[in-house]
Formats: C-alpha cells, sequence, structure tokens
C-alpha cells in the first residue's frame, strides 16, 4: 500500500525555534579573508535556485577552505541539500557539523526530518539513529540560546514527535516491529495529528502477527484513511487506505457491522481505548455455534456426529468414537434423538425401521433387537429413541441402531383393543339365569 512520507509534520511548527544561517550585517568584516569570499557568501545566500546556491557554496569552499565561517557555511550547505531534497548529503553533511557542535539543532533536526528519505544503507540509518535519539533524550538541553523558553514549549512536542518518528521508521526497515511500534506510539502521543504515523503504527502491530493486537491494527488503520485533519494523508491517498481497510476489516470479522462506530471513534481519539476489541468471524462463529448448542442441543449433537462421519476421517471416527457406544447417552443433556418414520419393514409387526432426522428420504435405521413391534404406525410418527450405532454409510448418509424396543424406543402406536362380539341378528341375549 503506498502512502507518502510526511517531511513537514513540524516545519511550520517550530519556525520560530531556528532560522536559516544568515551572516549579513553580523560579521565583523575583517573576518573575512578578502573581498572575494565575502562576494561568494552573499551571492550564494541570495541565489534563489538551489543548484546555483551549491555551485557557490563549492566555489567559496574549494577557494577558501579554511575560513573563520566554516559552521555557517556548513549549515548553508545543509540547508540547502535539504531544500533539494537530497537526503544522503543532509545526513553526511550534518554529521560532519555535529563532531564540533553535538548539540546543533538545525544538523539533528534535518538529519532526522530526512531519514524517511534514506535508502536501506546501514551507514546512513546509523547517523540518522544517533541524530534522532539526541533529540528525544536530551530534547530541553537542545534550545538555543537564542529562543525563548515560551516559543520552545510551543515547539518542543513536533520535535520529540518526529524524532520518535523517524527512529520508528528505521526499526520498521529493519522489521524490529515491536520497537517500531514504541516508537510511533510515543511520535503519536507527542503529535496525535499525524495520519502516517497511524497508518505506520497499523503495519508494525499487524507484521507482529499477535492475534491480540490485530484489533489495534486495524483501528489505526481506520483512524489513518478516516482522519482528514490537520496531518490528514493525501486524499487520494486516504481514499486508497480507506478501501484496504474496510476490505481488511470485512475479512477479519466476517462482515461490516461496527465498523462505522470505529470510525467515529478513531475519529475522534488517536488511540483505541482500554479492552478494546473487535470480535474476529472465527470467535464470532464459535459464539454462533455455541449459542446454536444452547438452542438445539439435540440438532447440535446429531449434526456435530455426522459430520465427523461424513469427513475423510470418518470410518476411524465411527470405530472408536461412535461403535458401541450408546446415543445420544445425555451428551449436552440429551436424553434421545426425536425422529420421523419414513418406512417399517414389514408394514405390520416390523423389525427394522427407517426414519427421517434431517433428510426426508431417511438417515436413521433402528434395529429392533428383541420380539417385532406389534402393529403399524403411518409414516410421519415422531419416535423418540436412543441406542447403539452398528454401521454407517456416509453417502447417502445413513446411521443405524440397534434398540430395545422396551427401554430405548417410545412412539410406536399401542395396538387397537379387539372388538367386542356383536348378537347375532334377530335373536336377543340369553337371560342370566335366575337364582
Amino acid at each position: 500500500m503506498p502512502v507518502r512520507t510526511t517531511r513537514n509534520m513540524v516545519l511550520l511548527a517550530i519556525a520560530t525555534l531556528f532560522t536559516v544561517t544568515s551572516l549579513a550585517g553580523q560579521a565583523p568584516k575583517q573576518n573575512w579573508k578578502d573581498r572575494g569570499e565575502y562576494d561568494l557568501y552573499e551571492a550564494a545566500i541570495k541565489a534563489a535556485d538551489n543548484n546555483k546556491k551549491l555551485e557557490l557554496l563549492n566555489t567559496w569552499n574549494q577557494k577558501y577552505p579554511t575560513t573563520d565561517f566554516r559552521t555557517e557555511r556548513q549549515l548553508l550547505f545543509l540547508n540547502t541539500y535539504n531544500a533539494m531534497g537530497n537526503g544522503e548529503q543532509v545526513m553526511r553533511t550534518g554529521n560532519e557539523i555535529l563532531v564540533t557542535d553535538p548539540k546543533n539543532l538545525q544538523a539533528l533536526y534535518l538529519m532526522t526530518l530526512n531519514t524517511v528519505r534514506l535508502k536501506p544503507s546501514s551507514e546512513l540509518l546509523k547517523m540518522a539513529e544517533g541524530a534522532a535519539r539526541t533529540l528525544v533524550t536530551n530534547i530541553d538541553g537542545l534550545r538555543p540560546a537564542s529562543t525563548s523558553e515560551a516559543d520552545w514549549e510551543k515547539g518542543k512536542n513536533d520535535i520529540l514527535a518526529l524524532g520518535h518518528l523517524s527512529l520508528g521508521w528505521i526499526a520498521m526497515q529493519q522489521k524490529q516491529n515491536e520497537a517500531a511500534e514504541k516508537e510511533f506510539t510515543a511520535s503519536l502521543r507527542a503529535k496525535p495529528a499525524n495520519a502516517q504515523v497511524s497508518y505506520w503504527l497499523g503495519q508494525v502491530i499487524l507484521a507482529q502477527r499477535n492475534p491480540d493486537k490485530n484489533a489495534a491494527a486495524i483501528y489505526h488503520f481506520i483512524r489513518a484513511g478516516s482522519y482528514s485533519g490537520e496531518g490528514a494523508l493525501p486524499d487520494a491517498t486516504r481514499k486508497e487506505v480507506s478501501a484496504y481497510i474496510t476490505k481488511l476489516y470485512t475479512n477479519f470479522h466476517g462482515s461490516a457491522e461496527g465498523f462505522d462506530q470505529i470510525r467515529k471513534e478513531a475519529l475522534a481519539e488517536p488511540f483505541p481505548p482500554a479492552g478494546f476489541k473487535i470480535q474476529s468471524k472465527g470467535e464470532l462463529d464459535i459464539l454462533a455455534e455455541e449459542e446454536f448448542k444452547k438452542a438445539n442441543p439435540e440438532l447440535a449433537l446429531w449434526q456435530t456426529v455426522k459430520k465427523e462421519l461424513t469427513g475423510p476421517d470418518g470410518a476411524s471416527y465411527f470405530a472408536s468414537s461412535v461403535k458401541g457406544a450408546l446415543l445420544p447417552g445425555g451428551v449436552n443433556n440429551v436424553k434421545r434423538f426425536k425422529a420421523k418414520l419414513v418406512a417399517a419393514k414389514p408394514p405390520k409387526n416390523p423389525k427394522e425401521l427407517i426414519l427421517s432426522f434431517e433428510d426426508p428420504a431417511g438417515d436413521i435405521t433402528l434395529i429392533i433387537v428383541d420380539e417385532a413391534l406389534v402393529g403399524s404406525a403411518p409414516p410421519g410418527t415422531e419416535l423418540e429413541f436412543e441406542g447403539v450405532p452398528t454401521a454407517f454409510t456416509a453417502s447417502p448418509y445413513m446411521l443405524t441402531f440397534e434398540v430395545d424396543k422396551e427401554d430405548q424406543l417410545s412412539g410406536w402406536p399401542a395396538p387397537a383393543a379387539p372388538a367386542k362380539a356383536k348378537a347375532p341378528a334377530g335373536k336377543k341375549a340369553a337371560a342370566p339365569p335366575k337364582k
């Protein structure tokens, strides 16, 4: 997912903390080697084109390798490379400045700002990491003497946010995802208005493959794809991220239910609330299954057995767990199965019954192990039974039980009582004998 970097996240906020080096009217004229050196300096700072500015600075450096204004010249090089987007030279020039002035805020800041421009070069990343770590660990010791405490407090958090962002980005390049999560979190706490950091935070959390953190990763992605205030992603990128996270959420949760509510929360707060949870589709399926078992224990038990018997290991499951066992046998508090009669063999006084539990054509065979049932019953008669499975076929599915008609079967109609004999027509019934 291509997402732009955020070079400008703190430029405006810290503008009051330091300015681009300017010597005009400040340096005593006698400190210049000669008029030619001063003219080169003046031409360089006035040049509007960065390539021309760089050319003049190089000429100054070649003609006057030693100068009383070496640090100032390095800072001009540094700012020019930064304006040209040359992150590698910003890093090398800044590192040279820090050798003699390890607390130079401009060098530390611009090196840190350009971290995300770097290719994964260990040499340059090491320089960037050193600058960024100095910013976050010694922030109050870096305040320039010319910057008021009030102005410093206004911009300090933005510098901290940038430092942690750069450290997080470096850790992310090195696939140190937990370290990156820590740094991106600190960056976002210092400056919440940064959708790019939210997106990166989601990435490194998801990359840890910790199911307990998936909900937090999705939350940060939703914020990155929805936030439109200061520090938002460009419109086109935000739409791309929004489409990505909508699909990710739906795949994870199983539907878009709850997405809009989380979006509202993410727009209001950069971090999910304590105990934040998004149930996965798997978790929801388990809950639904548990609810189904509570509401339909008999059907749930039947379907569980059927699923195993019709699976690839059905024969071994039958031999080890079903054959010879009493079913349902009180499993999940189910005492007997209920099924409807499909056919009796023979139709009268049968020894074998075909019943339907789910399949109208029949999916249960009952073998009466003692004397045959007496009489007959119409199709559709509901019978209750428990029994001992003796055989099965997977397709078409049929599970055969042996049952005792007296103790394990109920619902078979009792045979009708024999009709009383009627007296022959025209004859009266015999009178009882006289006493």
